[in-house]
């Protein structure tokens, strides 16, 4: 017989409580960067290539390689559809039992055929995943908290794309099938974990309230404060997500209205807006081009510079944790200097990486210049391929994933951060499949494109994510450095005041009395809104 805790959480609560929803979350994404950078390794293995019959076919290659990407899409769009009506917690659990179906799939595999299903499937779990895992983050953190959690789930995105680079390469030295499906199989570490840790941890209590659970909303709010639901605090919080709620429930925009661009005077929040804003960042993190390296680094140094298939399999493996080293340094500073000037510094960072190593190449395939001199030239740009990742880690690995979670209104956030995240997968699947017939057609002329791109957003630090629907409430201009307060870098003082105020009133009842009030207030409340005729969404 299983052992079942007495208590909800195993009596964990506070930063306790909230250190275990941030395993689980980050489990989650350790897998996504685990997955994302496996298959690099796998496709330079000599058995893989010779057991699918792929050995000279680039173009098959990409496409069972991106093909990953186009079930990611499909599965984040599906969390449209099941995120708000399963939660937060349900929707995990599927995604990883269809990657778990998806692992089996290609570590069995034989051809192509199945490979290609198995990366498809796989995909779609891992879709679900990365669309809910930081919603549900967000919508269990404090505001002070939330974006330094998300940035470790990113950070512990790349720690798993890490761990790939060096699984792949040790296991490459053993030969045969083992050195592809034992890393294909290790996926079932952090499946297990998962299974291990999400279904006795709290539910999201913004999701709870939508759905009028608002008694286990407010025991969770206090769990996850470690105080009580009578504390003035909780009820302030509590009060402040039911408003949110009901606003975008009178104001809320039906997806053909969205399509069609007709918000009309139920756009109050931008919501249109607010969707653009969080896909065009997970749309330009695709775009700096960091997945021509993620997935085909080992490819890149061997065609590209000229490395050995053992040295430039090292060398990705050493790269990956330069990469997730230089990524610490956004987490102590993605409150301190806000969302836009780590995505904008960031980027130009990159562009000039990329500059260097379009300049390195070009010059490495020159056949005039002596076989040293191009070697001089390829040494150098492996130099700026680790920069490159260096800017990356730090200012767009983590930002572009938190952004939709922040961004879109309570109504919005399910369907903004699972479209965010479709566009993330839908611009990653052009860059890979694109990647390798690129560099064998177009040489060091492939790599002028992510340096166009990388030359080619309100911050959201500090804020709670009912200020930042306050924020959109008002006028806010279409050229954001004109309003002083959104981009400023700490929480605005009337947000901090209207909070203040609204805890001393709460401390003004009787503690005794704080929850029989409470729960009239939203009796009076459902009896106003039965009477009334609020449109739906669809």
């Amino acid at each position: 017989m299983f052992f079942l805790p007495k208590e909800p959480y195993f009596g964990l609560t506070g930063k306790w409580l909230t250190f275990w929803v941030t395993v689980a979350c980050a489990t989650d994404m350790t897998l996504f960067g685990y997955d994302q950078g496996v298959f690099g390794g796998v496709i330079v293995t000599p058995d893989f290539l010779d057991q699918l019959d792929l050995n000279g076919k680039t173009s098959l290659i990409s496409t069972v390689t991106a093909i990953y990407d186009i079930g990611c899409f499909f599965g984040a769009i599906s969390v449209c559809a099941i995120g708000d009506p399963l939660g937060r917690k349900k929707c995990v659990l599927l995604g990883t039992t269809i990657m778990s179906i998806g692992a089996i799939i290609q570590t069995a595999s034989f051809g192509v055929p199945e490979m290609i299903v198995g990366r498809i499937v796989a995909g779609i779990g891992n879709g679900i995943n990365t669309s809910t895992a930081p919603v549900w983050q967000g919508e269990t953190s404090k505001a002070s908290w939330r974006g330094k959690l998300i940035v470790i789930e990113m950070i512990m995105n790349i720690a798993g794309f890490s761990l790939s680079n060096w699984v792949t390469y040790g296991f490459s030295f053993v030969g045969g099938s083992i050195a592809w499906r034992v890393p294909l199989a290790f996926q079932f570490i952090f499946i297990i974990i998962l299974y291990g840790t999400v279904p006795w941890l709290p539910e999201s209590p913004r999701w709870l309230i939508a759905r009028g659970r608002i008694d286990e909303a407010e025991k969770i709010l206090a769990d996850l404060e470690a105080s009580d639901v009578d504390d003035p605090y909780i009820i302030t919080q509590s009060k402040d997500i039911q408003w949110a709620v009901q606003y975008e429930k009178d104001h809320a925009i039906r997806w053909r209205d969205l399509i069609r661009g007709r918000t009309g005077d139920q756009a109050g929040t931008h919501t249109i807006r607010r969707l653009i804003l969080g896909m065009g960042t997970q749309a330009m993190q695709q775009l700096s081009g960091i997945n021509v390296t993620s997935y085909y680094l080992p490819t890149v140094l061997i065609v590209s510079v000229g490395l050995s298939n053992n040295l430039a399999r090292l060398l990705a493996a050493c790269n990956s944790v330069s990469y997730l080293l230089f990524s610490l340094i956004g987490i102590p500073n993605v409150e301190r200097w806000g969302r836009r000037k780590m995505m904008m510094y960031a980027a130009a960072g990159q562009f000039f990486c990329y500059t260097i190593i379009t300049i390195c190449i070009r010059y490495n395939e020159l056949d005039s210049l002596a076989e040293e001199t191009r070697r001089q030239w390829a040494k150098a740009s492996i130099a700026f391929f680790f920069l490159y990742y260096v800017f990356f880690g730090i200012g767009w690995q983590g930002v572009p994933w938190l952004y939709p979670t922040e961004i879109n209104s309570m109504a919005m956030r399910t369907k903004g951060a699972a479209l965010g995240t479709a566009t993330n997968w839908i611009f990653n699947f052009m860059v890979v499949e694109i990647t390798p017939p690129g560099i064998e057609s177009l040489g060091w002329k492939f790599y002028i494109i992510w340096t166009v791109f990388n030359f080619a957003f309100i911050p959201t630090a500090g804020r709670t994510l009912e200020d930042i629907d306050r924020i959109f409430l008002g006028h806010t201009p279409l050229f954001i450095f004109r309003d002083k307060e959104a981009i400023a870098e700490k929480r605005p003082d009337r947000f901090i005041e209207h909070e203040a105020a609204e805890v001393r009133r709460h401390s003004s009842v009787v503690p005794a009395h704080v929850h029989a009030a409470n729960q009239a207030y939203r009796n009076s409340d459902d009896e106003k809104k039965s009477s009334g005729d609020h449109r739906e969404s669809v």
